[in-house]
């Protein structure tokens, strides 16, 4: 996103991220966020304006750690949301969670190697905050749980149905950033590297069946 607005203007951007759901930030629940940034100073700044006694910012010195973590929480919320729909627990939830922070910390290493991304912005609320409460009350958990649950039944429906009928004009991130992080990981040929992400991909678009997310302990590695 910065590299898209940045363009031949010369314009230092910051980027807000976290753990804070819109309609409870509302509400007035305590809530975090993280400033990703590009020097101390400006994360000072945006804290300053940002922080209230129930909204905690805190700047990273990593703007490209702080956007990754924000798209790819979406495509492990689509597993969460599958395994959601199977009925299936929080042990299995808490094992997506966990695998997909590793994987997104992969991807970053693998793709974006030369960005400086610092292993800390994973553990701030803009990593793994912001993954658990996407995994456990987002759009995209949500849409993959109805997703799973028409397949399950024998009645599936497509993601734009759903979008259409559940979202009220908001938009399903995790399905286009999926489709997207599976291109770059087909053109390395880094599949086997990637389990978790690639079932996800393979049951939202390719026609597995939701149970084969469970199936991404056979060789790979994590066990």
């Amino acid at each position: 996103m910065k590299k898209g607005i940045d363009g031949d203007w010369d314009v230092d951007m910051s980027v807000l991220m976290g753990a804070n759901v819109a309609n409870e930030v509302a509400k007035g629940d305590f809530a975090e966020a993280t400033i990703g940034c590009t020097n101390e100073a400006n994360g000072l700044k945006w804290c300053k304006l940002f922080n209230t006694s129930d909204f905690a910012v805190t700047a990273v010195k990593d703007v490209a750690g702080a956007e990754l973590c924000g798209a790819m929480k979406n495509v492990v919320a689509l597993g969460a949301g599958f395994s959601d729909g199977l009925g299936y627990g929080g042990n299995t939830k808490a094992a997506i969670i966990r695998i997909g922070l590793k994987e997104m910390q992969k991807f970053c290493q693998l793709f974006y190697g030369d960005r400086n991304i610092q292993k800390d912005t994973f553990l701030e609320s803009c990593g793994v905050a912001d993954l658990v409460t996407t995994c456990f009350g987002g759009r995209n958990r949500k849409c993959a749980e109805i997703f799973a649950k028409g397949v399950i039944s024998g009645s599936p429906k497509a993601w734009d149905v759903i979008e259409a009928e559940e979202l009220n004009g908001q938009k399903l991130q995790g399905t286009g950033t999926c489709i997207d992080v599976m291109k770059a990981i087909a053109a390395k040929k880094a599949e086997k590297d990637f389990p978790l992400f690639v079932q996800i991909h393979k049951i939202a678009f390719e026609g597995s069946r939701p149970e084969t997310i469970i199936e991404i302990n056979a060789g790979s590695g994590y066990y």
